[in-house]
Parts: C-alpha cells; structure tokens; sequence
C-alpha cells in the first residue's frame, strides 16, 4: 500500500493515516473490554454496531486510496481483524465469540468497501481542499 500511485493526492496523508489507526486501536480497545450489562434495544441489536464500525473503518480508509488493490487488502486485513478478534474474544473468558458478529463484520467492511467506491470517497481530498 505504500506505492504512492494508489494514494490519493493528500497532503495530511500520515495524520489521516494516524486518526484511521487510533480508531482501529479504539475498535481492538472494546472489542477486547469486559462486556457491559446488555442494554440492546431488540435481539441482536449489537450487529448494527458491529457494521457500522467495521464499514466506517473501511470507508475511511478507501477515501485514503484509489480503486484497486489497496482497497481488496484493506478489505482483506479488516474481515481478517474482524474474525481474529471474536475468536480472540472466545478465549478470553469474560466475552463469547460469535458467528453472527464475524458475519456482521463482513458486512460492515463489503458496506464501507462499496461506498468507497462511490464520490464519497473524495471526502478527505475535499476536507483538505477547504
């Protein structure tokens, strides 16, 4: 990923790149963090989190990046966390691992994946340029 082809023309590439880790790290922090008392709003509620998480990581990396490669490796490295921490979570004692969140995961990061796809992804070239 680091052939500067595939990067879009960002002047704050490594602080955009730094925000995106922190928010990776932040994600790996409560993935990993005893559970709080369910407070879901209907069964399996959690799921919606769990995509929206996963499909703004992704998303917000691909605005980082041009179409191609980077974006099936960044997609690749997220599902690749995304089942990597639930198993972790099945080992741990105090969290249980879910096939459903792994598939919500998945979700999240092919969603993040098609917006990237999409003019939206101009969205750090844009917050740069005003």
């Amino acid at each position: 990923m680091k052939n500067s082809a595939q990067v879009r023309g960002l002047k704050f590439l490594r602080l955009w790149l730094t925000l995106g880790f922190l928010a990776t790290g932040i994600l790996i922090f409560f993935s990993l963090f005893p559970s709080q008392p369910n407070t879901t709003i209907f069964s399996h509620s959690d799921k919606i989190l769990h995509i929206f998480a996963y499909g703004l990581l992704m998303y917000y990396f691909g605005c980082m990046y041009l179409p191609g490669p980077a974006y099936v490796k960044l997609g690749i490295g997220l599902i690749l966390l995304g089942f990597l921490l639930e198993l972790i979570q099945g080992l741990i004692g105090y969290r249980t691992m879910e096939y459903w969140d792994m598939l919500a995961n998945f979700t999240g990061v092919l969603t993040g994946w098609l917006l990237s796809k999409t003019r939206l992804s101009s969205l750090l070239v844009y917050i740069e340029n005003r």
